[in-house]
């Protein structure tokens, strides 16, 4: 399970990582970053740490299968939060066909989408 302190919670953030991020697609999901730019000499924790947020539809499919979707989701970014510039936002958005995706393919998707993000690779 994806720590507390790294869960995205609230509205405001969720749009910040989708209209000023930069977005990755793959076949069953998109991903949006919006990378860590924190003011240094702003009070408080000099590096807040990366939030995930994860959006699933009911184009997705059922109740169970959303939430199954999510699990699977979060789960995975549990193990790939470390790879992000602290203070980063990300937003994970299910597309319909990821409800039919078994795990290994969320996985793909999703290291294609991280890699192409944090790699600097071309939209």
């Amino acid at each position: 399970m994806l720590p507390t302190d790294n869960r995205l919670r609230r509205r405001e953030d969720f749009a910040t990582a989708v209209r000023r991020g930069r977005r990755a697609g793959r076949p069953t999901l998109v991903v949006h970053l919006r990378s860590g730019a924190t003011d240094p000499h702003a009070p408080g924790e000099s590096a807040p740490p990366t939030r995930a947020g994860f959006v699933v539809s009911k184009a997705v499919g059922g109740a169970v299968v959303r939430n199954k979707v999510k699990r699977r989701l979060r789960h995975l970014m549990r193990d790939r939060v470390a790879l992000f510039p602290p203070g980063s936002l990300v937003v994970v958005r299910a597309l319909p066909g990821s409800g039919d995706a078994d795990h290994a393919q969320l996985a793909r998707d999703l290291d294609a989408a991280l890699q192409r993000l944090l790699g600097g690779g071309a939209r």
